[in-house]
């Protein structure tokens, strides 16, 4: 296979917290289209992320032509979506679908620095599907293994880990206590999103 030839970057699983802290994003060549990507700080990096939760509230905030926010939360937080005519599938899927409903979403992570000089984090999605609550169970239980394997591996994990200290100081503990509250309220938060 050539080397030109581009591959697809393995989709990261992340809760919503974690998500959205990882405010540093980077380019590992100066090519205008080497792959953009999200440093999260449990130390890994992401061109592309899988996340699966309730998606709440849907909303074309465009203005001159359709552009669509989704709105999708997980025991840790919520996720921002966009997608416009650039994600013709996901813009439809995030117009037709009613609310509440489980999803899953693959998608790139955005970063966007408001006048203020805050990082807001958001998912440009390349796929949304409807899933039922038993996908949306497993991907919290796999995103909880998943993101404390990277926390065990943190001091071993090499440069990226040490970009992450440096980019952002940030108490791991944090999101293993993020993980515990996932897993911990998993049941509790399946029964309210259907109750809603």
């Amino acid at each position: 296979m050539s080397a030109s030839v581009p591959t697809r970057e393995v989709a990261r699983r992340a809760f919503a917290a974690e998500f959205n802290d990882a405010t540093y994003t980077f380019k590992e060549s100066d090519d205008d289209r080497a792959p953009v990507y999200s440093l999260l700080p449990t130390g890994e990096r992401a061109n592309r992320v899988f996340v699966v939760g309730t998606l709440t509230e849907t909303e074309d905030v465009g203005e001159d032509s359709e552009y669509w926010r989704g709105r999708i939360v997980d025991p840790t937080g919520t996720f921002f979506a966009y997608a416009g005519q650039y994600q013709p599938e996901a813009a439809s899927a995030l117009r037709e679908t009613e609310t509440p409903a489980y999803v899953a979403v693959v998608g790139k992570p955005r970063t966007y620095e408001t006048e203020e000089g805050d990082v807001n984090v958001s998912l440009r999605p390349e796929s949304i599907t409807i899933v039922d609550a038993a996908t949306r169970n497993r991907w919290v239980v796999e995103t909880a293994e998943r993101t404390l394997d990277r926390i065990e591996a943190f001091s071993e994990a090499g440069e990226y880990a040490a970009m992450a200290e440096t980019q952002y100081d940030s108490d791991l503990a944090v999101y293993r206590d993020q993980v515990v509250k996932a897993l911990e309220d998993l049941e509790a938060d399946a029964e309210v999103a259907v109750e809603a």
